[in-house]
């Protein structure tokens, strides 16, 4: 059984919740659990659950993200699936992000172009996610800017370095990339208030992580084990 857990993402200048992330998690041996691989998660569950989880979320934010790779993203089911939530989620934008695992075989990024176009013609963003690491690297995201309406970066990677330069020097590195592209930035992983102060010093509003809220399951069954 697989189902979404929503965790919360802030504007921390107005401290107002703008959008929630669904990451998916499997219920096996009696507790929920991180899948034991995602890119084993067939797109037909990702599209049936994201779905229903669509339809049963009702919160008053700007938008809802949900993570695939670059072999779930060409899947005409997950496609229309897509579509759909969109439709049901509306005004809420739905925002696709794509993770920097890589796939074999590869996805070529004209592929990937034509997909995010087309996720854009649908009213579907399209957001790059853990920037800087696996395949979602400098320039090889590059061609993809075009049709992305967001970045992500993952603080948790890297957070034994948060007091070295390199460490900053890279951060802003996207932060400043996204501004001069009129991209979103979010920093996620934020899990205590000195990360809190070190994302202030790097003057970036938008944040995710445990210090402003943990995933929590969304149930789409009255029998959905909690």
């Amino acid at each position: 059984m697989f189902r979404f857990f929503i965790q919360p993402q802030l504007n921390t200048q107005t401290q107002d919740i703008v959008g929630y992330e669904l990451l998916m998690k499997e219920y096996r041996d009696g507790c929920w659990q991180m899948p034991t691989s995602f890119l084993d998660i067939p797109a037909r569950v990702i599209a049936d659950t994201l779905v229903k989880t669509a339809d049963k979320l009702s919160v008053a934010v700007g938008s809802v993200s949900v993570n695939v790779n670059r072999h779930q993203i060409q899947d005409e089911k997950l496609i229309q699936a897509l579509t759909i939530a969109q439709k049901v989620v509306r005004p809420v934008r739905l925002i696709i992000e794509l993770i920097e695992n890589d796939v074999i075989p590869a996805v070529p990024n004209a592929e990937l172009i034509k997909t995010a176009q087309h996720l854009n013609d649908l009213g579907i963003e399209f957001c790059l996610d853990d920037v800087g690491s696996g395949i979602n690297t400098w320039p090889e995201i590059e061609p993809l800017l075009p049709f992305t309406s967001e970045l992500k970066y993952a603080l948790q990677n890297y957070k034994e370095n948060l007091d070295q330069a390199e460490t900053k020097q890279t951060v802003s590195f996207w932060r400043d990339l996204a501004q001069k592209h009129s991209l979103r930035f979010v920093l996620e992983g934020i899990d205590n208030e000195s990360d809190n102060d070190w994302a202030d010093s790097m003057q970036i509003d938008l944040r995710q992580g445990y210090y402003y809220g943990k995933p929590r399951l969304m149930k789409i069954e009255d029998g959905d084990p909690d």
